[in-house]
């Protein structure tokens, strides 16, 4: 066991030595811990008498010293971060799928690239999702029983209307958002206007978790009648909340850092806080997504900036649309091609117990930017 942590410390000095070298990292750590969507694996993982998932330190040198306090005091709770992570980045690349920017991540520590040392719109997003990511998982885990420090949402209990009383196991929400700001925000260092937007963007991709919170119900009664209902609160498909962050990446603010003013009263200054840049539109909202610097040109490749440019990515002809070969393509121009694609068909079940399928083989047009 001692030569498998030393071999799991070597590992990760390795990465964390690769990501330093190669200057991709965020200038001032945020977004660091994403890295661990690639170390979590399971053979960084150990399991204990009740099977709940436990960690191994050397596993975790991409986390500051805080992060690592977290997991170990919450046991399974490792496995959660991870899969809200890979759910975070499985929405953003959907979500983004017909834009100039798709969400491109790598295989190393430096998640989603050069993209998060900027304060664009793609920044705000990333931040948001990942935050609700973890929120998610963890929320979810609880009510699951799969993390030793949480478990469903008990407070809500007795009767909450004439016909219908709580019950059952809702998610636990709280707890989720608990850990989430705790973990993700102590990523963030200092007091500048990148803090501030990152710190506001972390906490309306929470709070956009927690707001879309639905209540389900089961029917109880003779012969399946609904004369009494048992009802909880139950997380929204993560999907939801990529469609609600998509929507306020839309209409995201641009913001200035500035001053509340002096408090008089008190002798001290209020802390600084963030405002539009236009004074005439209204300050964001807790949940609005926000960025202070316009967006590159994701047009093309550019090393420095870390975009790769739409070269090669398959659009649509007919489409007068974002994902149209017009605007994706940036006015370069695109190339067609067709290939033959051969697929399942006419499938059959036979009893007992085998299905047989055909294969039908089909011509498919592609168009890719220049």
């Amino acid at each position: 066991m001692r030569s498998l942590a030393l071999l799991l410390g070597v590992k990760a000095a390795c990465i964390l030595l690769v990501s330093s070298l190669s200057g991709t990292g965020a200038v001032n750590n945020s977004g660091r811990w994403w890295g661990i969507v690639n170390v979590a694996s399971s053979s960084n993982l150990l399991t204990n008498s009740k099977n709940v998932q436990l960690v191994l330190d050397p596993s975790l040198a991409l986390l500051s010293r805080r992060q690592r306090r977290l997991i170990r005091q919450n046991p399974g709770i490792l496995h959660a971060i991870a899969a809200g992570l890979h759910t975070a980045i499985k929405e953003c690349k959907w979500q983004f799928r017909n834009r100039r920017w798709n969400c491109p991540t790598t295989h190393s520590p430096a998640i989603f690239g050069k993209i998060v040392n900027r304060g664009c719109r793609e920044t705000a997003f990333v931040f948001a999702i990942t935050s609700a990511g973890v929120t998610h998982a963890v929320a979810r885990s609880c009510s699951e029983g799969a993390i030793e420090s949480c478990t469903c949402d008990y407070r809500r209990r007795g009767p909450g209307g004439p016909d219908w009383h709580w019950g059952g196991c809702s998610d636990n929400v709280d707890f989720g958002r608990m850990f989430s700001r705790e973990f993700v925000d102590s990523s963030e260092r200092g007091r500048d206007l990148r803090y501030l937007t990152n710190l506001h963007n972390n906490e309306a991709g929470r709070m956009t978790v927690s707001s879309e919170m639905r209540q389900e119900c089961k029917c109880h009664g003779m012969s399946g009648s609904c004369t009494v209902r048992t009802c909880w609160m139950r997380l929204p498909s993560f999907r939801t909340v990529g469609d609600f962050l998509k929507d306020r990446f839309d209409g995201a603010s641009r913001v200035v850092y500035a001053n509340k003013g002096s408090n008089r009263a008190s002798h001290r200054a209020d802390p600084r806080h963030l405002e539009p840049e236009n004074p005439a539109h209204k300050p964001p909202s807790a949940m609005d997504l926000v960025y202070f610097e316009k967006s590159p040109n994701f047009c093309s490749y550019n090393g420095k900036t870390g975009t790769l440019g739409t070269t090669g990515r398959t659009c649509n002809s007919s489409s007068p649309g974002l994902d149209g070969c017009e605007l994706l393509c940036c006015g370069r121009g695109f190339k067609t091609r067709t290939e033959s694609v051969t697929e399942r068909c006419h499938c059959t079940f036979h009893w007992c117990c085998h299905v047989s399928c055909l294969n039908c083989t089909s011509t498919r047009t592609l168009h890719q930017c220049l």
